[in-house]
């Protein structure tokens, strides 16, 4: 969510904050923003896909800090769109911003965007690390300020909706956490982050008297991520809002301070929303007070207990229980072991695909994978055959279609897509999609393998966590149009190599004797990737090929979560370097001897050997 032009307002000012030294407390997290925070670092290339290893190495010194300083983090991210989408406008305006940011950046301009496998990565680093994390059904913000109330502990986010909500411990914008900048206090108390945290109280006195329990109303009619200003326009157009709130220039932060003085007249909202509907036709006034009144209460600390998830595991939800959401699925959610993308698919059967820097004037990077997706689709949507029998007046051989938002050329577009067929194993009516885990593995395995168009025997000489990437290179091998070059599918399975060089030198297995040749060319490695590149131009088709890589990636790795894992997860932070694979690309173009880069680990040149003969084969 977000109060439109708040945060500004907020920072231009600054008497709004109080200083805090955060230690020897918990601290409810918003997931989403801090790993958006952390992974749009200044250094960071946005051209080239995301360095992943980068990424999750800044989440291990973000918790690490907060361990040293006593601080006990609960991360809670978002979730799916809820039953009710009602921020799909938002939505698609946010995914058309970040298609003009992706097109500018693919054009050599600056901006920024966020790296497709992002959120898999976060999630898979607080597993790593021991982070208590939770994923909630919908948007987080209210089970957020919940949580935090009943902890009566700080909420850290970069989310303008929290200078709304009534925080007992207050709320601290990442912004002005500097947790890169750690202190220690004199005496015994101990190291601290010196942090800023808002003061609704400051934030109200500075407007007179008004009332906390207004601000709902505010962010209501001031526009959030729910309700646009077009119904408020008549009201605007017609009250005198304190001080010359005059539209033009700085005209938003001018109307945002006249509304905050205006509402500071009334005693609580039902008062205020009695004078606001004064200003509007009366054949409208029911319908605008029954959109504020529901508008405000996303503003109500939920009611859902996340202590309890936290304590012993268990989320109850009302509003997946009333979308009819299978019990494993709604707890594998939680658990963050299936994404947004499959719950937005299963309850709105539609799907938004995120825009990489790709090459515009091709089909988008995820069409590569649509073949995957279908399979998704059709293992969330199948039609029982008891429920054709119910209905015999419908047609048996139609299929469930999925709405799919998606680039074309430079423009967003909906598509309509089938879901597929499925084997006769999974259209079983004993395996509805809320028994789809009762189905053997070795079925749910073959599904997986035979969308990916690959034979488990072909995957056996591989290491088990590297069997789900390999078998996904092979379907873009396959599938990718234009087709992929031998130097992009070497640079790709080198940088897969180099991941693996460095989890045996800097992660070794206590169990197995460390080899000092893995050492020597770890190091070797490390040289090579300290020299001056000599071409470092940004490849476009090049970036197109390794965006549908990161496309069937994703799906491959949202199918196997799907089937409850029957291939091992990979570790995306080994997985994919974008600055590494293209620069590995462009040297292999140059100068082909970059392939023997790890011949002096004999482990890992057989490694590589073995991955390109199975891809090739």
């Amino acid at each position: 969510m977000g109060v439109q032009g708040l945060t500004g307002f907020v920072e231009e000012r600054g008497v709004f904050f109080t200083e805090l030294r955060v230690r020897d407390t918990k601290l409810v997290i918003d997931g989403s923003s801090l790993y958006h925070r952390l992974c749009l670092a200044p250094d960071a290339d946005f051209r080239r896909g995301g360095d992943y290893g980068a990424f999750a190495a800044a989440v291990g010194d973000f918790f690490g800090v907060l361990r040293a300083c006593g601080v006990a983090p609960f991360v809670v991210l978002d979730g799916g769109r809820g039953a009710e989408d009602r921020k799909l406008p938002t939505l698609r305006g946010r995914a058309a911003e970040q298609l003009r940011a992706a097109h500018g950046l693919s054009r050599g301009a600056g901006g920024c965007l966020v790296p497709l496998l992002t959120r898999e990565a976060f999630v898979q680093a607080l597993g790593r690390l021991g982070v208590p994390f939770v994923q909630c059904f919908a948007e987080a913000d209210r089970e957020i300020a919940g949580l935090a109330n009943r902890w009566g502990c700080p909420v850290l986010s970069l989310d303008s909706d929290f200078f709304v909500f009534d925080l007992a411990g207050g709320y601290c914008p990442l912004s002005h956490f500097q947790w890169q900048s750690v202190r220690a206090a004199a005496g015994p108390q101990g190291r601290y982050v010196p942090a800023r945290c808002f003061s609704a109280e400051r934030f109200c006195g500075h407007f007179g008297q008004l009332s906390k329990a207004l601000l709902p109303l505010f962010a209501v009619m001031n526009g959030n991520d729910y309700i646009g200003l077009g119904a408020l326009e008549a009201f605007f157009s017609k009250v005198r809002l304190p001080r010359g709130c005059a539209a033009g220039r700085g005209g938003k932060h001018l109307r945002l301070q006249g509304l905050l003085k205006w509402l500071a007249q009334f005693a609580e909202p039902a008062e205020a929303v009695d004078n606001v509907l004064k200003y509007l036709k009366k054949h409208q006034r029911e319908e605008i007070r029954a959109l504020l009144c529901t508008s405000m209460e996303d503003y109500a600390p939920s009611a859902v207990n996340l202590e309890d998830f936290f304590e012993n595991g268990s989320y109850e939800c009302e509003a997946a229980r009333k979308a009819d959401v299978p019990q494993w699925v709604f707890d594998a959610l939680a658990k963050g072991k299936l994404a947004p993308f499959v719950i937005n698919a299963l309850i709105l059967r539609s799907t938004f695909l995120r825009v990489q820097v790709e090459n515009m004037q091709r089909p988008s990077a995820h069409s590569t994978a649509l073949p995957i997706r279908q399979v998704i689709y059709g293992l969330l949507l199948r039609v029982s055959h008891s429920t054709e029998d119910a209905f015999p007046s419908k047609q048996t051989n139609e299929l469930p279609i999925v709405c799919e938002f998606d680039r074309c050329q430079k423009t967003l577009k909906k598509t309509f897509v089938q879901a597929a067929s499925l084997p006769p194993d999974f259209c079983d009516d004993r395996f509805p999609l809320d028994k789809l885990m009762e189905v053997p593995v070795s079925c749910r395995q073959t599904l997986l393998l035979e969308t990916l168009g690959v034979k488990m025997s072909f995957l056996e000489p591989i290491p088990s966590h590297l069997q789900l990437p390999i078998a996904v290179t092979c379907y873009w091998i396959c599938c990718s149009e234009p087709r992929v070059k031998l130097n992009q599918l070497k640079a790709l399975l080198l940088m897969i190599v180099s991941g693996e060089l460095q989890r045996i030198t800097s992660d070794p297995d206590p169990t197995i004797l460390p080899a000092e040749d893995d050492s020597v060319a770890y190091n070797e490695f490390l040289k090579w990737k300290e020299k001056k590149l000599q071409n470092n131009d940004f490849d476009l088709d090049a970036a197109h090929s390794f965006c549908q890589w990161q496309c069937c990636l994703q799906m491959g790795l949202y199918l196997n979560q799907l089937l409850g894992t029957p291939l091992s997860e990979p570790d995306l932070s080994r997985l994919y370097t974008g600055t590494l694979v293209h620069r590995l690309y462009q040297e292999l173009k140059s100068a082909p001897s970059v392939e023997n880069l790890f011949v002096l680990s004999p482990k890992m040149a057989q490694l590589y050997l073995v991955l390109l003969s199975t891809v090739e084969s």
